[in-house]
């Protein structure tokens, strides 16, 4: 017997015009900005990056339960597994050239569910050219201390017959600077090398995205080039969050949330206290490495609870974020 669920799930698929055969591929109409690209012509050894964006636009809670590439030279990852109606996120694919010389295509299958499944075929493709390589294949900062930057260098090789001129490192809006310099220039041989700087500006967080090397080759006029990296924040939350769970109405609940630091620093203020959320003490005064905060929670609402804490110390300018969720019974 088909259960309510299968009728909403089957209305949702059947409401978008797919017929019974058309609807085993209903994750496809997820990916609307297309389930291909073509990375081009890329240097030798380069590692690729590329963003699919996918939303759920069903009344049902989806979950990308599998994604699959069919090739070693290939990986990929959901940045976020579970969409709610109207979510989005990204498959993020990574393709690596040093795995492969000339043309390449990639198919990366990506499963949704779990309940009924369905899934779409995404597809990368690159074309490695032997005469132009990166060594290595990318620039990695790796985890860097906020406030300390780093400085890593790649160089760019080329050995063909025609002449190669590089004439600009394009960052975007990464933080970062990159200078351009020529290293020798031969006959039938060109060498560059790119050196990138970690700005010490650069906010806390992940950062995965490419730079970009402008060209005198009309075939190949801009090429990419991946920078990745962690920026970790000298102060630090554990827990990062508080996730209270199912807790009934008028519950008195008490939660602590340690704050460490590299240097001595103060807790100046907490905002967003109020409405069923107290300071249990008051704030230190004095200088330490680590603080103790301890919170009172009473919500006597029932449904769903998120806020958001926002804990400013001496150490930095951006405050700490704490969130805070439950789900308050009756």
């Amino acid at each position: 017997m088909f259960t309510s669920r299968f009728h909403l799930i089957a209305l949702l698929i059947f409401s978008c015009g797919a017929s019974h055969v058309q609807a085993q591929g209903w994750a496809e109409k997820m990916l609307k900005e297309g389930v291909t690209h073509d990375f081009g012509t890329i240097p030798r050894g380069a590692q690729l990056l590329h963003r699919f964006p996918i939303t759920n636009i069903y009344a049902v809670r989806m979950e990308i339960t599998a994604v699959q590439s069919g090739c070693g030279c290939v990986t990929a990852s959901a940045a976020k597994r579970v969409l709610e109606p109207k979510e989005s996120t990204t498959i993020d694919v990574h393709m690596d050239a040093s795995r492969f010389q000339g043309p390449k295509s990639v198919g990366v299958r990506v499963s949704v569910g779990p309940e009924f499944v369905s899934s779409a075929e995404l597809r990368v493709s690159a074309q490695s050219r032997a005469d132009l390589v990166f060594n290595p294949g990318q620039i990695q900062f790796g985890v860097v201390n906020a406030g300390s930057g780093a400085t890593q260098t790649v160089d760019v090789e080329y050995a063909g017959a025609q002449e190669l001129t590089i004439s600009e490192v394009l960052v975007n809006n990464l933080p970062i600077e990159a200078k351009l310099s020529e290293l020798y220039r031969k006959p039938g041989r060109i060498g560059y090398q790119v050196k990138a700087t970690l700005k010490s500006s650069a906010p806390a967080g992940l950062i995965k995205d490419l730079i970009y090397l402008k060209t005198s080759d009309p075939g190949m006029p801009m090429v990419g080039l991946l920078v990745e990296g962690t920026v970790q924040s000298s102060m630090s939350l554990s827990p990062s969050s508080l996730s209270l769970g199912q807790v009934q109405a008028g519950d008195a609940l008490t939660r602590r949330v340690v704050v460490r630091g590299q240097q001595p620093f103060t807790i100046q203020t907490v905002e967003g206290i109020g409405n069923g959320i107290e300071l249990a003490t008051p704030l230190g005064t004095a200088e330490a490495l680590v603080h103790t905060l301890s919170f009172k929670i009473q919500i006597p609402e029932s449904g769903a609870f998120k806020r958001e804490l926002r804990v400013k110390t001496s150490a930095q300018d951006s405050p700490l974020t704490l969130a805070i969720d439950a789900q308050i019974g009756p």
